[in-house]
């Protein structure tokens, strides 16, 4: 992938730009800080793969009601601000609705896993009896246990969480490097 044409201050910038709920942003956030992450593990680019998990829902505020638009919003404004193909094309990867589309490269699996994860170690988080510190008790054990009951945190897919394998790692150390890169944040995401 080519250089990125912003810094971190610069796409956190653009974020806000974009996206007004704290909540969405947080999930940005964390999505970023599991991307370094995997990258760090897999000898891949970490700001790149970060900035890509920062930005990739860039445009869900404008587009959440029209799932076939998510990215492809994205891809639009990311582009005209510099961002190369090969960058918007991981952005895109992620989002299923988009017909036609398909994950091909490890950043792809990547994006998918890490942002469908931050859902599932967020409730894990908020349903702890502490009240501060939350991820600092949540434990990859009750992570797996979490992972298996569909009831619990609904709305995280759990084949996307799978994706995990696509990258030659096991669920263990997945989850376990995605719970400590969200507890290295853990300030920014309130929990």
């Amino acid at each position: 992938m080519a250089d990125l044409p912003v810094d971190r201050d610069g796409a956190v910038t653009l974020l806000e730009e974009f996206i007004s709920q704290s909540n969405l942003v947080k999930h940005c956030l964390a999505t970023e800080a599991i991307m370094k992450k995997l990258a760090s593990r897999l000898g891949e680019n970490v700001e790149i793969w970060g900035m890509i998990g920062l930005l990739h829902d860039l445009d869900f505020e404008e587009t959440k009601d029209a799932p076939t638009l998510h990215t492809l919003t994205a891809t639009t404004i990311l582009e005209e601000k510099g961002f190369s193909r090969d960058f918007t094309r991981a952005v895109r990867s992620h989002n299923e609705a988009v017909e036609g589309w398909e994950r091909i490269e490890r950043v792809d699996f990547a994006l998918t896993c890490a942002e469908s994860v931050t859902g599932l170690i967020v409730a894990a988080a908020l349903v702890r009896p502490e009240k501060e510190d939350q991820l600092k008790h949540v434990k990859v054990s009750s992570l797996k246990k979490r992972m298996k009951e569909k009831a619990f945190a609904r709305g995280v897919n759990r084949d996307s969480v799978r994706e995990f394998t696509r990258l030659g790692l096991e669920l263990d150390e997945f989850l376990e490097l995605s719970l400590e890169a969200m507890r290295e944040i853990s300030k920014e995401l309130g929990l």
